[in-house]
């Protein structure tokens, strides 16, 4: 069982994302922390993209402004080693970013250094399945997951992907891009369902999350809820006083996806 399955072995995972380097490091580390401490199962750092193509537009800016303070892929990694070794972080942690950023790094010099930061996976939401070995063959090497989406629009495809899976499989809630959402219509429970008929590893769903009674429904059928955007909004909000209050906010998505335990 690789590290990242050890998330889902406590009841529903809650997994929060954040952009590292939004608005600075320090917050981002602090965040991280209190996102630990609140229950969070497992945590995706955003690796900041100038192009990234599957995010809505609260992400796109926090993207934006982490790039203009000065964050490097470097700098992220880092972050991570330093919340491993110093800051107590032992939940999973997976980066979220976009091939150019991997294969302009170089995949086995990015993987090592992931590896050395205590990462246990990617997630690269430009990477079609057809297209996932040319990174997860590397990735296999030094024992990280390359997580697989599966979209409202890959129903044919659902077994296809689901039997190759790893770690965990990120179901993408709705069409589009990320962003808080005030209803989610797509059939979700069909899509984990068939996903469920197809392998034994565990399915999130994320893209459009955003309040505790939205990530009750949505663990209802799934093994854990993602949320992005509405912890940016937060962030945004409140700068370098948010970490607490982000905090507070994955509390209550951990109590509402483990059903008030």
């Amino acid at each position: 069982m690789s590290n990242i399955r050890s998330a889902f072995t406590s009841g529903k995972a809650f997994i929060p994302f954040i952009t590292c380097g939004y608005p600075d490091i320090a917050t981002t580390e602090e965040c991280v922390v209190a996102m630990q401490s609140a229950g969070a199962s497992l945590i995706e750092l955003g690796i900041p993209f100038s192009d990234p193509t599957a995010e809505g537009p609260v992400i796109q800016q926090a993207n934006i402004k982490a790039l203009e303070a000065g964050t490097t892929t470097d700098k992220v990694f880092e972050l991570a080693g330093r919340l491993r070794s110093k800051r107590g972080i032992t939940v999973p942690m997976v980066f979220m970013t976009y091939a150019n950023v991997v294969f302009s790094y170089g995949t086995e010099r990015f993987c090592e250094r992931a590896r050395e930061a205590g990462i246990d996976g990617f997630i690269l939401p430009d990477v079609p399945y057809e297209e996932k070995e040319e990174f997860a063959s590397v990735m296999r090497r030094y024992g990280l997951d390359l997580i697989s989406l599966i979209a409202p629009t890959s129903a044919s495809r659902i077994s296809v992907i689901a039997t190759a899976a790893e770690g965990f499989i990120y179901v993408v809630s709705s069409l589009g891009v990320t962003g808080v959402r005030s209803s989610i219509t797509t059939d979700t429970g069909a899509m984990c369902a068939k996903i469920k008929s197809c392998t034994k590893v565990p399915c999130a769903i994320g893209f459009g999350i955003s309040t505790p009674e939205q990530a009750r429904v949505m663990s209802e059928c799934s093994d854990g809820v993602i949320v992005g955007s509405a912890i940016i909004k937060l962030i945004a909000e409140h700068g370098a006083d948010s970490p607490a209050i982000v905090g507070e906010y994955v509390r209550s998505m951990v109590k509402a996806v483990r059903g008030g335990k």
